[in-house]
C-alpha cells in the first residue's frame, strides 16, 4: 500500500502528517515507528493521523504517535501543522479549524505570514488529572531522582523541586539558571522513569530571562530532546505564572525558536502562538 504524507515542522519540531480522514489506513505502532526512524523511513518526532471528526463540533480529528510508537494526548506544535494542513487541504473554508483530541478539543486561528494560535485550554494542576502521585496539589513537589540528575548536572544531586501540569499531557517543569548548562538527557531520563508518573512525562528545564522571557528546552515522552515542544512551552509558563514569577503574556524562546504564550491564569484559556510550515511531501510504500 502507497500512501501519500507531507513532512511538516513547527520550531523544528518536526511530524509526518497522514490524511486519514476516509479510515483506510489502519495505523499502530509499528507503522509509526518505520515512519519515524530517520535513516529507515521518512524521519520525525512524531505521526499526525487525521480521521474524521469524533467530537460534536469538530472539523477533524488528530491521533498522535510519538517515534517509539506510543500513542499520545496531545501535541501543540503538531496541532498548528495539522490546522493549516486542513486548510490548505481545503478541509475547512474558515481560518479556524476544530481539532478532536484523545482528551478533549483545541481550536486553532490561522494567522497571516504562516503563524498559528492555538486554544490550548485551562491549564490543569490536579495531581489525579495530570496524572501525578502526590498526597495533596501544590505549586512545587520534591522529587528524589538519580545521582547525577541536578540543576547543572551535579553529580550528587538526589532531591529536584518540580511543577506537575496538564496541557491534556502530563509536564514537570524544573527552573534552572541557566537551561545550556543542564543536563537534560540525564535528568529527563530520571524524571520520566520516576513512579510519581504512571504515564510517564514530558520534562522542561526553563529558565526566568525576566516576567516577559523565558528560555527552555524539553525532553519529550518516547522522542526525547526536542527542538521545540508547544505543550512544554504551555506547561512552563502555566507553572511560573500559577507562582507568579512571569506576566501574562511570555515569550518562550527555545533551540527551534520562539513561541508566545498568554494565559491571564485559573479561570481561563492558555493561548499559544506560532509558526507551522511545510518541508516536503512525498510517498512511501507500507
Amino acid at each position: 500500500m502507497v500512501i501519500p504524507f507531507k513532512k511538516m515542522q513547527g520550531l523544528g519540531n518536526d511530524f509526518v502528517v497522514l490524511d486519514n480522514l476516509t479510515g483506510s489506513l489502519q495505523f499502530d505502532a509499528v507503522t509509526a515507528r518505520r515512519l519515524a526512524d530517520r535513516k529507515l523511513g521518512i524521519g520525525c518526532d512524531q505521526i499526525l493521523v487525521l480521521e474524521a471528526p469524533k467530537n460534536t463540533g469538530t472539523d477533524l480529528t488528530m491521533r498522535i504517535w510519538n517515534a517509539d510508537g506510543a500513542e499520545v494526548e496531545h501535541c501543540g506544535n503538531g496541532a498548528r501543522c495539522v490546522a493549516r494542513f486542513a486548510k490548505d487541504a481545503g478541509l475547512v473554508e474558515t481560518d479556524t479549524v476544530s481539532i478532536g483530541l484523545a482528551k478533549g478539543v483545541v481550536t486553532a486561528r490561522l494567522r497571516s505570514g504562516g503563524s498559528v494560535s492555538i486554544n490550548m485550554g485551562e491549564p490543569c494542576f490536579v495531581p489525579s488529572e495530570i496524572p501525578f502521585i502526590a498526597a495533596n496539589q501544590a505549586l512545587s513537589y520534591t522529587l528524589s531522582v538519580a545521582s547525577g540528575a541536578g540543576d547543572v548536572g551535579a553529580e550528587d544531586v538526589s532531591e529536584i523541586e518540580i511543577g506537575a501540569v496538564s496541557m491534556g499531557n502530563p509536564h514537570a517543569v524544573i527552573e534552572v539558571s541557566d537551561v545550556a548548562d543542564a543536563d537534560l538527557a540525564t535528568l529527563g531520563a530520571a524524571v520520566q522513569m520516576h513512579t510519581a508518573f504512571p504515564e510517564g512525562v514530558n520534562v522542561g528545564l526553563v529558565a526566568l530571562r525576566g516576567r516577559r522571557c523565558v528560555d527552555l528546552r524539553v525532553y519529550e515522552r518516547g522522542v526525547g530532546e526536542t527542538l521545540a515542544c508547544g505543550t512544554g512551552a504551555c506547561a512552563a509558563v502555566a507553572v511560573l505564572r500559577s507562582r507568579a514569577v512571569v506576566d501574562n503574556d511570555v515569550a518562550v524562546h527555545l533551540p527551534g525558536g520562539r513561541l508566545d504564550i498568554s494565559w491571564a491564569g485559573p479561570g481561563q484559556v492558555l493561548w499559544m502562538t506560532g509558526p507551522a510550515s511545510y518541508v516536503f511531501e512525498g510517498e512511501i510504500a507500507l
